[in-house]
């Protein structure tokens, strides 16, 4: 009864108000009149329209242009691989590399190169080509006078097939070299290196003589973590002060522990992928890789010597 009396007070007051009142107290409640809606109701899909076709054609013209430019840029490289082809190849014989690299002023004495088994090429015929570009990677630098040789490779395939990864290299060496095969040791961080077949922990001592270290992803950044995780006990347990921790003992730490840094890393693909590799190692290293590059090649390897010989290492203070 109270709704019903107020509600009929409210429509005898409503009605005393004139029509003018009545707008001027909706007013305040009425959305603003948009600035576009005096405008003619075609002109904004005729401007939708050509704003769309205008995006669609500077997208097709800048995709044209830059589609054309990697088809030349393959073609260059592919042109100047096969020219590289011709005038450089080994034929299996150590006295070719030598007089490839003969004019350069500096070899690296430590070589680091990333490989990886490529998505279609996975089991059996995967690692036995991982395998064939280790053994030819490795007679390449025995022949160019490189006495040490690191092999990255992300899941450690190498590192669970140490004998046989000796055992291909070594008959790569023989197919390169001759009755003068030098000394081959292979080896990998924890554990036990292969020395011409046999389980050894030092090298003879020989002019002729590859040492090469197989890596994988437990050896990048894990390492790093396990050392702080070694270093933050014993400095705990008051073994060690923290003013004794610095960066030579990092240093000295994970170059005992995985390896020494490498001088050049080479990366065989089109694209500098690192892929995990022991990020401390290559503080100071050259990187090289080559464009629209497929796979391993001997004049991407002839080539990033040739890099490494022409660049100048500025060290700071």
């Amino acid at each position: 009864m109270v709704a019903s009396r107020e509600a009929q007070i409210y429509r005898r007051d409503v009605d005393k108000l004139s029509v003018s009142e009545r707008e001027n107290l909706l007013k305040p409640y009425l959305p603003s009149k948009s600035p576009t809606s005096t405008k003619s109701p075609r002109s904004q899909p005729i401007r939708q329209f050509l704003k769309t076709n205008l995006h669609i054609l500077v997208y097709t013209v800048m995709h044209a242009v830059f589609s054309l430019y990697i088809r030349f840029r393959q073609a260059y490289h592919i042109v100047l691989d096969r020219l590289f082809a011709i005038l450089y190849y080994h034929h299996r014989a150590p006295e070719l590399i030598r007089q490839d690299i003969r004019g350069l002023n500096k070899i690296p004495q430590h070589l680091s190169v990333i490989l990886e088994i490529k998505d279609g090429e996975q089991g059996y015929a995967g690692l036995e080509k991982l395998l064939d570009d280790v053994a030819e990677i490795s007679a390449w630098c025995a022949g160019a006078g490189i006495p040490m040789l690191s092999v990255y490779e992300k899941t450690g395939a190498l590192k669970d097939h140490l004998q046989r990864t000796h055992r291909t290299v070594s008959s790569k060496l023989h197919a390169y070299f001759g009755r003068r095969v030098p000394s081959l040791q292979i080896q990998a961080p924890h554990v036990p290196s292969f020395l011409d077949g046999d389980e050894s922990g030092q090298p003879p001592s020989s002019a002729g003589h590859l040492s090469i270290l197989l890596l994988s992803v437990d050896d990048g950044r894990s390492t790093l973590v396990d050392l702080t995780k070694t270093l933050a006990e014993m400095a705990q347990r008051n073994k060690i002060s923290a003013n004794d921790i610095s960066l030579d003992l990092i240093d000295a730490e994970i170059s005992e522990s995985v390896m020494i840094e490498p001088d050049l890393l080479i990366v065989f693909g089109p694209y500098i992928q690192l892929q995990g590799y022991p990020p401390w190692q290559i503080r100071l290293t050259e990187i090289y890789h080559s464009q629209d590059s497929c796979g391993v090649g001997y004049q991407v390897f002839l080539r990033a010597l040739h890099s490494f010989a022409k660049a100048h290492m500025k060290f700071g203070r």
